[in-house]
């Protein structure tokens, strides 16, 4: 209850924005009120006119006329309402989604490495579109509904107060079964959205690995697990909606008692000359006009459990802690050299599984550091570390003597050029996935890249050269030349200092040695962490350092390092 009090205390705060919109809302839907409320008076009216003076069309036509009026006046300001509603819903909804995407950017990396994509996806989209539907429901149905009831019972009290009782008696009936019923699809509504996104997960991993679980022959088991996923969102879908829609016939039920409370007290009234047949016939009108917002509300309730639970899910996501932000008095590298320290540094994913452990490493401006070991030794996690993804547990990391804490996120990582085994590239035109890092780059220095890459020969042959378009990932393009694309972005911007992780590693030969070659020349005068697993392509590095379980074991030239006969000789021999 406590966190369904503060997932509507949240929401409030962004309706709040449109607070205009919503008090206007509230008093179409008032007028709207006020309006049905009229026209069952004005048919009374019309009918005792008949009863009581015989059929007289000059006084029945003015009635009737006003109650055309107030259907269409009525039909009008229902449609100006419907417009304001869907406005502030969206604008709520398009709000939360902006904040969400916005959260994304500012979480830490160990948030989105911990979590499910495909999870993350669902609640942006799927819980925002359920909540919108719910928030658009109580907009268009709560308001009007809450104001018909308040609004039927004043007249009904203020016409005939003994009928008036009899439908407040029977009323907490109804409100009894509403909120039962509620109360035990919030939970079930909560596991709905969970498993959802757990489905979303799933597919998401399948459909982005689908090479790999075609190449194993996973597609029967992949299936299999797929079916268990969707046989638990069936049970959980299947219990949420059996129990919810027992809200509408249960509720019917207790207004239908109402409206033959009234019909028959009202009827006795009638015959016993308490009141006309006109006002009966309001009255009827009354009771239908006051049983139906409950039927409609029951309905709301349940689908706004559903939107309270997803939205719980997004503003879970929107209230994570933020990465801790740069500090006020941060400065802004500039003119970078390329010296780097790390001084005793220590750092672990998992508090209980140390990682890395008094690491110290001097590097000096130009120096082209290569840093090798067997899986799992550290050597992505330290370029983590240098780029500043994840923040050390101990000891500093330094940049030209400024602690890496201490000065601005962006201007540290444009003072790096990466190049990944893993490649990444945006849907878009070629030329957009290159100038990722310098938008302003001129077609001239582009191309000069690209040709400094080799990727300009292959970009070429392209349908529409560098404005060819290509999908997500890369779309067709070979994994060769989508590497070759990342190698050319980082080309075009030549930063002081580069990361190269294995970048060569799905190049041909051929085009390795040339590549090597462009390297050379890019890493002349720019200090470069190379992290390698072939160790030929590390022989020209200045110092090599070898990590083995979170620490360096040994460092110094290819040949000295040989001639130590250590774990270098060990790893150098294994790999011949």
């Amino acid at each position: 209850m406590k966190n369904t009090r503060g997932t509507l205390k949240s929401v409030l705060k962004y309706i709040g924005r449109y607070k205009w919109l919503a008090f206007l809302s509230f008093v179409m839907a008032g007028v709207t009120v006020a309006l049905t409320l009229y026209a069952p008076y004005l048919a009374g009216l019309a009918i005792d006119q008949i009863t009581l003076e015989g059929v007289n069309f000059g006084r029945i036509v003015p009635v009737l006329v006003k109650i055309a009026a107030c259907v269409a006046l009525t039909a009008l300001i229902q449609w100006v309402m419907n417009v304001v509603n869907n406005r502030v819903t969206f604008n709520v909804v398009r709000d939360l989604r902006e904040a969400a995407l916005k959260k994304i950017s500012e979480l830490p990396l160990a948030y989105i490495d911990s979590h499910p994509h495909g999870e993350i996806v669902s609640r942006v989209i799927a819980d925002a579109d359920a909540f919108a539907d719910g928030l658009l429901m109580g907009f268009t149905q709560l308001f009007t509904g809450v104001l018909t009831i308040l609004g039927t019972l004043g007249v009904m009290f203020a016409r005939q107060a003994a009928i008036a009782v009899v439908v407040v008696v029977v009323t907490p009936l109804s409100l009894f079964v509403a909120k039962f019923i509620a109360q035990r699809t919030h939970d079930m509504f909560v596991k709905q959205s969970e498993t959802r996104g757990e489905m979303t997960a799933y597919i998401d991993e399948m459909i982005g690995n689908a090479r790999v679980v075609k190449a194993y022959g996973r597609e029967e088991r992949s299936l299999k697990e797929f079916d268990g996923i969707n046989a638990r969102l069936e049970k959980c879908s299947l219990r949420a909606i059996f129990f919810s829609s027992l809200t509408n016939p249960c509720t019917r039920f207790v207004n239908s008692v109402v409206y033959a409370g009234v019909a028959l007290t009202g009827g006795l009234a009638a015959i016993g000359g308490g009141m006309t047949v006109g006002l009966l016939t309001s009255f009827l009108s009354y009771a239908n006009q006051y049983t139906k917002p409950f039927n409609e509300i029951s309905g709301v309730v349940t689908e706004l459990q559903n939107a309270i639970a997803c939205a719980a899910r997004l503003l879970e996501l929107i209230h994570e802690p933020a990465q801790s932000p740069d500090p006020a008095d941060a400065a802004v590298l500039s003119g970078v050299q390329g010296a780097v320290e790390c001084e005793d540094v220590a750092f672990s994913y998992s508090k209980d599984r140390p990682l890395i452990e008094h690491f110290n490493l001097s590097v000096r401006p130009g120096q082209r550091v290569a840093i090798v070991g067997p899986t799992g030794c550290g050597k992505t996690t330290l370029i983590n570390l240098l780029m500043r993804f994840y923040d050390v547990d101990s000891g500093a990391i330094r940049v030209e003597g400024e602690d890496v804490r201490r000065v601005t996120r962006r201007s540290l990582r444009a003072s790096y050029g990466m190049v990944l085994q893993e490649t990444w590239l945006k849907a878009g035109t070629i030329r957009e996935n290159i100038v990722m890092g310098k938008p302003d780059a001129t077609d001239e220095e582009v191309i000069a890249a690209a040709k400094a890459s080799h990727a300009h020969s292959f970009i070429r042959r392209l349908p529409d050269g560098y404005d060819t378009v290509i999908g997500e990932d890369g779309g067709m393009l070979s994994q060769g030349q989508k590497q070759l694309l990342c190698i050319t972005r980082v080309m075009l911007c030549l930063p002081p200092m580069l990361i190269l992780d294995e970048a060569t590693s799905s190049i041909d030969t051929r085009t390795e040695l040339r590549i090597q070659s462009a390297f050379a020349r890019m890493m002349q005068g720019r200090t470069s962490f190379i992290v390698a697993h072939r160790l030929s392509t590390i022989r020209n590095a200045d110092v090599i350092l070898v990590m083995r379980d979170g620490h360096i074991v040994e460092q110094g030239s290819h040949e000295a390092l040989l001639a130590q006969n250590g774990f270098y000789r060990q790893l150098y021999d294994a790999a011949r």
